[in-house]
Order: structure tokens, then C-alpha cells, then sequence
């Protein structure tokens, strides 16, 4: 029965991913055959209506963009959520278990931009791109490792999954700090409001969902309006939501952050996540003259995903571990940490997040994308490699 348990265990972890793919690689067959113009009209603009008669008409966005800002609003609040159950009962609650995977995450995001930045240097249009390798996807590392079996230590692959979810968290302060637009001081006070009051609300314990969905959804519309990436909202409903477990009479019932996060996880791994790679990935080769392609753009990224990736990590993990500030993960050598690091160069998902905000409706958007995929197929293959042939099991 145990042994039953561990594949239904491993067919549904690495089920989810593997439908993203082929949701994402009929996007690509899509942009690329006769039926191509009707995969374009995903990136026209829906329109434009008014809200009341008389009144300017609002403009809507393409249906790849509502993509991008509303229902990945929910992919952000998961990641949340899981690093929030992490730190607060899992295995990062403490400061020495989580200071190796965060200080790790952070040499894979500075390499790779300084990397990234190095090569683009000579094409100031390109510079806004920095941010496009310094992403881990664990929708696809982590289906990876559990299919490597012994050959992956449990240590190891509790700090990839921590190290992946550092990573996500690093790359949505960037999308904050860099990503957005000009800040509007009324929707702006407005979003400090609607924090202050959910913040509260999870301080005191208070497990209304209902507080946190409507106050989630009108600081989504504030946050848009101020100008800051409207995704950001789903990550302050996850850093509100208590996570200490609600009494009903006798009995404990799960926390208000187990609640949603069981409420979503199913929607973000089945239509979300495939949806988004479905209006992403199809890159129209056959339309783009070769002229068009950016060769530095795809080196920039693909070199950034799998030497900047791999040699940040693991010289910061290096850092860390001859400081003595931590130690190797129990069961875990440098062998086969070197082999997760070369991993950790599958950026994939959030990768062509950061690209559609770096160069949104440019043909640069072309050359990132494919630099995300050739960057992240080499990264898994030599990771899948070493950690298969060259690590013993």
C-alpha cells in the first residue's frame, strides 16, 4: 500500500506540469501553422466600453495581458502561501534552516542579472530584460528531482523546493520595485488602506475569508490604478491570511491559509498555469524574418538561465557553508548539490512572465522567449545528466 501511495505521490506532481507543457507547446504549434491569425488575436487589444453613458470609454487589454494580471494574481498568492506554511511550521521555521536556501536564491538572482547585463551591455534596449534569467520554476524542477528517485537526497530536495520558492519571492520584488508603471497618489493611499485594514485583520487572527477575497480583489484594482503590478495583490492577501488554525466547538478545523491554499492549488496547477503557457509560448517563427531575431537577446537569456543560474548558487552556497553561517543539506554532497544548481536553470514559467514585462508588444519578446527555452532545456538535460550518471544512488 506504501509503495501505491508513492507513485499516485509522483504521478501528481509531475501530472501538472506536464499538461502546462503541452498546453504550452499547443500554443506554439498554434502560432506556427494555418491557423496562426486566430492565435494573434490574442494579442489584440478586446476593445473599448463605456462604464456609464456620456462617460470616456476604458480600453480593454489583450486577452494574453488579462492573462498575465488577473488570474496569475492567484499563481503569486500560492507561492505566498507555501513560503508563509514553510516559515511558520514547515521546514524553514527556523533562522538557520532557511538562511542557506534564501541566501543561496539570492546569489541566483544577482549572477544571472550581472551576467545578463554583461552581455546586453553593447544594446541599452535590451538592459530591460535583466531580470528575465534570475528565475527557478518549481512547477518543473521539482517533478524532476522526485523522478531521479535516491539519486536526490531528502535534505537536497527540501532545499531546492525552498530554495525555488526564495527565488519566486525574490522575482516578485523585483516585478514591485522594477516592473511597474508611474505611481497615482489616490489609488495609492487606497492600497495602503486596504493593507493596513487586511494586516490587521491577520494579526488579530481573524478567519473571514470573505474579508480577505473582497479586500484581495479591490487591492487588486487600487494597485493597478496606482500603477504597481496588480499580481502584487495576491502576494499581501497571502503574507495576511493567519495562519493558526480556527477552533469550531471542540475541534480545530484548518487554518484560513490552508483553506485558500486548497481552494486554489487545483484551479492554479489545472487551468491557470496551463492557460498561461498556452497564450505565452507561441512564438510565430515562421512570420518572424530571421533579421528580426535578437542573437544577443537569446544568448543574454539562455547563458544567464545556465551558467549565471548554477554558478551563483552554488558559489553562494559555497560562501555560505565555508562562513559557517550553515551546513550541506543532511544527506546532500557537493556533487550532488552542483547537480540541483544546474536545475536551478529551468526558469521557464516565471522567465516568460519577466519577458512579457520587459518587452511588452516588441519583437524582442521573440528572441527572450526563445532564449528561456533554450536555456532552460539545457539546464534540465545537464542536470538530468549529472544527477542520473554521475551521482551515485
Amino acid at each position: 500500500m506504501a509503495i501505491k501511495r508513492r507513485r499516485w505521490s509522483l504521478s501528481s506532481e509531475t501530472a501538472g506540469p506536464c499538461f502546462l507543457l503541452l498546453m504550452a507547446m499547443i500554443g506554439l504549434a498554434l502560432a506556427n501553422s494555418p491557423w496562426r491569425a486566430f492565435y494573434a488575436l490574442l494579442e489584440q487589444p478586446l476593445g473599448q466600453f463605456a462604464l456609464v453613458a456620456g462617460m470616456p470609454k476604458v480600453s480593454l487589454p489583450s486577452f494574453a495581458e488579462l492573462v498575465l494580471i488577473g488570474p496569475m494574481t492567484l499563481f503569486f498568492l500560492g507561492i505566498t502561501l507555501e513560503l508563509k506554511k514553510e516559515l511558520s511550521v514547515g521546514h524553514l521555521a527556523s533562522v538557520r534552516q532557511a538562511l542557506l536556501p534564501c541566501l543561496s536564491a539570492l546569489g541566483g538572482v544577482v549572477v544571472p542579472a550581472c551576467l545578463y547585463a554583461l552581455i546586453a551591455a553593447p544594446d541599452p534596449a535590451l538592459l530591460a530584460g535583466w531580470a528575465i534569467p534570475v528565475a527557478t520554476d518549481a512547477a518543473f524542477t521539482v517533478p524532476i528531482i522526485l523522478a531521479l528517485g535516491r539519486r536526490v537526497s531528502e535534505g537536497g530536495r527540501v532545499w531546492l523546493m525552498a530554495l525555488a520558492i526564495f527565488d519566486d519571492v525574490l522575482g516578485i520584488l523585483i516585478i514591485a520595485l522594477f516592473y511597474g508603471g508611474a505611481l497615482h497618489v489616490i489609488p495609492l493611499l487606497g492600497s495602503i488602506a486596504l493593507i493596513g485594514v487586511m494586516a490587521l485583520a491577520g494579526w488579530r487572527g481573524v478567519g473571514c475569508l470573505w474579508l480577505y477575497g473582497v479586500g484581495g480583489c479591490l487591492l487588486w484594482v487600487c494597485m493597478m490604478g496606482a500603477g504597481l503590478h496588480p499580481t502584487l495583490a495576491g502576494v499581501v492577501v497571502g503574507l495576511c491570511l493567519p495562519t493558526a488554525s480556527q477552533k469550531k466547538g471542540d475541534s480545530a478545523v484548518l487554518s484560513p491559509l490552508e483553506l485558500v491554499e486548497r481552494g486554489i492549488s487545483l484551479w492554479v496547477t489545472w487551468l491557470i498555469l496551463p492557460l498561461f503557457g498556452f497564450v505565452t509560448v507561441g512564438i510565430p517563427l515562421i512570420d518572424v524574418p530571421t533579421a528580426a531575431l535578437n542573437p544577443r537577446l537569446v544568448c543574454a537569456v539562455a547563458v544567464g538561465l545556465v551558467i549565471g543560474k548554477t554558478g551563483g548558487i552554488f558559489g553562494m552556497t559555497w560562501l555560505v557553508i565555508r562562513c559557517r553561517l550553515a551546513s550541506l543539506p543532511e544527506g546532500t554532497s557537493w556533487q550532488m548539490l552542483f547537480g540541483l544548481c544546474l536545475l536551478c536553470g529551468l526558469g521557464f514559467t516565471v522567465s516568460l512572465f519577466m519577458a512579457s514585462l520587459a518587452f511588452p508588444a516588441s519583437i524582442l519578446l521573440v528572441s527572450s522567449k526563445i532564449g528561456i527555452f533554450v536555456g532552460s532545456l539545457i539546464a534540465a538535460a545537464c542536470g538530468w545528466f549529472w544527477l542520473r550518471c554521475l551521482v551515485k544512488g
